[in-house]
């Protein structure tokens, strides 16, 4: 039984036990002028409406809101959330009322892994997190930066594609998940700390680590006095990384601190170099309020939820054929992926919109041009395309849940 679920039946059990629970059933008599919450399923006692996720909540919010709308209302625990399931209702969110929901809110996650959300992604909206993002986007993720990093990312995609060389020579199945995700940790690395790899330590078990903690979904941030039991086991994995990440951070830190001393001036610097430059800045919170949004009441505080992939397949703004690969629908439209069309969102968009979209784009293209242009590609033991499993892994960004496998051929003349 997995975590989840016990932290699901726990709950149900006490509030199955608490006789107070008892008066969560009774709606409060709602006046005919109050303003309305959007429509939503009905939520129980203590858990609201948890129960309903399973084990990829996208689907599930997905299948919801063709029940209840674009814009739904639900309980998570007792965290109050509004889930947004079209383009036009991001829109809404996103771009017509965006500074009203621009803070993110305080996740264990953000707190033990983000040095309580000091982070650029975790971050209340405020003076502080400005600052923090134009540093980003002025002197970490800048066109000039991003193209200092060029030659980079050449020698390592170039050893990517002679390790694929010398298995398109034996006829070997290539795991392309795992060679890209090891070629996507190495550049970031490089950039980030100035080298792919360490003799003290290795940062790679603790970058797959930190996705799935912040991707998981973690109860406690849903029914807070919970938090102390830890059910599902992630606070202790989340102290565990903290811990180890101090340390090599630590080491990390010391190491540019002491080169700082004899770099040139006008040496281009990575990312640690830059950062140390932000120091003791002010923290201050941005007050939320509540408002009304296409005539229903959004409460102060309630948790909005994007529901990217389920704007990515709706049928309104896609037709019918959403879920099928056709990349010539994009042929003869505008529709961009910077975060000024909603119907698609990769990146998110309005003032939290990624700031690494451009260097994301770079990489992606890059990478992928090579993959095509170098090599033709073959499934395994005659596994036809549509016999793939497309199924995926929920979390921070939904991986497949098994690895893509293939054969190269080398197409380039030697």
């Amino acid at each position: 039984m997995s975590p989840f679920i016990l932290a699901i039946l726990v709950i149900l059990l006490g509030s199955f036990i608490c006789s107070l629970c008892a008066a969560s059933f009774r709606p409060r008599r709602q006046r005919k002028n109050d303003p309305q919450l959007p429509p939503g399923p009905p939520a129980l006692p203590i858990i609201g409406n948890l129960h309903m996720l399973g084990k990829l909540p996208h689907r599930s919010l997905h299948q919801l809101a063709k029940k209840y709308g674009p814009i739904m209302s639900m309980r998570l625990g007792s965290v109050p959330a509004i889930v947004v399931s079209s383009p036009q209702a991001a829109e809404l969110f996103l771009k017509t009322h965006d500074l009203l929901f621009a803070s993110r809110p305080m996740l264990q996650a953000s707190l033990y892994m983000s040095y309580g959300n000091k982070g650029v992604v975790f971050s209340e909206y405020g003076p502080y997190w400005r600052s923090v993002r134009k540093l980003c986007t002025l002197q970490l993720l800048s066109a000039s930066k991003i193209e200092y990093f060029a030659p980079m990312r050449r020698e390592e995609v170039g050893l990517l594609v002679d390790s694929l060389k010398k298995a398109a020579a034996a006829r070997e199945v290539v795991d392309i998940s795992l060679a890209v995700g090891d070629l996507i940790q190495n550049m970031t690395c490089r950039m980030v700390f100035g080298e792919a790899k360490n003799s003290e330590f290795d940062l790679k078990p603790l970058a797959k680590e930190a996705l799935n903690l912040a991707g998981a979904f973690n109860i406690a941030d849903c029914v807070p006095f919970l938090g102390a039991f830890d059910l599902q086991g992630l606070t202790k994995r989340m102290k565990s990384f903290s811990k180890a990440m101090d340390t090599i951070l630590e080491k990390i830190i010391c190491e540019h601190e002491r080169e700082a001393r004899w770099k040139k001036k006008q040496q281009m610097k990575d990312f640690v170099d830059v950062l140390l430059s932000l120091m003791n800045q002010p923290m201050t919170s941005n007050e939320e309020e509540e408002t009304i949004i296409d005539g229903y009441h959004i409460p102060k505080n309630a948790r909005i939820i994007v529901n990217a992939w389920a704007i990515g397949r709706d049928p309104n703004a896609w037709s019918d054929n959403a879920e099928e690969f056709l990349p010539e629908r994009f042929a003869d439209t505008s529709i961009d992926l910077r975060g000024h069309d909603f119907q698609l969102l990769p990146f998110g968009s309005g003032r939290r919109g990624c700031p690494g979209m451009q260097l994301g784009l770079t990489i992606t293209r890059f990478v992928l041009a090579q993959l095509v242009h170098c090599f033709n590609w073959e499934l395994p033991d005659g596994v036809l395309p549509n016999e793939l499993d497309m199924s995926e892994i929920f979390g921070l960004s939904m991986p497949r849940a098994n690895h893509l496998v293939a054969v190269p051929k080398y197409r380039l003349r030697v």
